[in-house]
């Protein structure tokens, strides 16, 4: 990370883009009056979002709809649930309500086990907007920013058990950069910190990936038995354990790992890594919307798009946003923020455009940023 001062140039850009994101989220709250009564939306979302995930699922089971409509139905249905529980972490919605907020952060990690708790995620996240792009932005480093693309990182960005037993090394220096940037005044609160941590997943997190992986694992082993004649011999039991097993994986696990994958594959390459100067936003961040990401941001709420707009000004929630992403862009793209620099994938998400193994394919990507 560069350490030296932002110029002045790059404050002004900065504050050019944060009054004008403003402006236009003023501007439509001031055209739509009831935009006003946030709770109510968030609870509402919450509430339509579950109701639409259990009847995904429940169309499944009933045999109204196949797998491969129920897993991509219910992750849209789940993706909003993520961004409520994003702007739950900067208290968006029942600020005042301990009960209301505490009650809509367990039900953001009861439909999304494959998370890390949100009470362990806020520290983290709030952490990240201060230190994005550092060693010690855990959230970041921890769905594979910063990392070279090849086979293990693909593996690793849509699953968090592996994303840690692939890595244990650079996880481990990632934590423990965290928990010393926390600035802990005694060891007892480096304890703290640290058991923190480990309990991120703990339990609904474990026992997720232990189901997952389980029923990944007897797959693969049952296809390479039916290779060689017969497929795995089951009692009784077993064979009603898999058939329950199957149906967690269609309404429950599968939508989840691939929300996951998605949100995790566009968030770890639109963030930039290891050479952002200290506290400069612009760089912290890229605007990721090219046309054949479609796919990806329909189970993330059109994340890459978005997110950007959030490090400038974290106050509005996620629909805010993206009402007014046309004109965030606009102020965006005129104050230096990077619009789909794909030579981030050949840089390892760094951000000096010289960092590249490859510098010519790199110049010819950001040649062609959108205009």
């Amino acid at each position: 990370m560069h350490t030296r001062n932002l110029s002045d140039a790059d404050k002004h850009r900065i504050q050019s883009i944060r009054t004008g994101v403003s402006a236009a989220a003023d501007g439509l709250r001031q055209r739509h009056r009831w935009l006003r009564h946030q709770n109510l939306i968030g609870a509402l979302i919450m509430a339509g979002s579950i109701a639409g995930a259990v009847a995904s699922g429940w169309a499944y089971v009933a045999g109204v709809i196949p797998w491969f409509v129920c897993i991509p139905l219910t992750a849209v249905f789940l993706s909003f649930i993520h961004e409520l529980e994003h702007d739950l972490i900067h208290l968006m919605y029942f600020r005042n309500s301990p009960r209301a907020y505490n009650l809509m952060l367990a039900l953001c990690w009861i439909t999304r086990p494959s998370t890390i708790s949100p009470w362990v995620r806020k520290r983290m996240h709030l952490h990240h907007h201060k230190y994005s792009g550092t060693e010690s932005d855990i959230e970041e480093r921890g769905i594979t920013n910063g990392e070279r693309w090849g086979l293990r990182r693909l593996l690793m960005t849509g699953d968090n058990m592996l994303a840690v037993y692939l890595r244990p090394k650079t996880i481990y220096k990632a934590a423990r950069a965290f928990v010393l940037a926390q600035n802990p005044q005694s060891e007892a609160e480096l304890k703290s910190l640290a058991r923190e941590q480990r309990r991120g997943y703990f339990p609904l997190g474990l026992i997720h990936y232990a189901f997952w992986h389980g029923f990944v694992l007897f797959h693969l082993a049952n296809g390479i038995a039916l290779l060689f004649g017969s497929g795995i011999p089951l009692s009784a039991g077993m064979e009603t354990f898999i058939a329950g097993l199957n149906t967690a994986a269609v309404v429950y696990m599968g939508p989840n790992m691939l929300r996951t994958f998605c949100l995790h594959f566009i968030s770890s390459n639109m963030h930039y890594y290891g050479d952002v100067e200290a506290k400069n936003i612009i760089q912290q961040t890229q605007v990721l919307n090219v046309w054949w990401m479609a796919p990806l941001q329909l189970f993330c709420f059109n994340f890459g798009s978005t997110h950007a707009i959030h490090h400038f000004v974290v106050k509005e929630p996620f629909y805010i946003r993206q009402a007014t992403a046309k004109a965030a862009h606009r102020v965006m793209r005129e104050n230096g923020v990077r619009f789909n620099d794909l030579g981030t994938f050949r840089r390892a998400n760094r951000y000096a455009l010289e960092n590249s193994a490859q510098p010519a394919a790199v110049s010819r990507a950001v040649d062609s940023l959108d205009a």
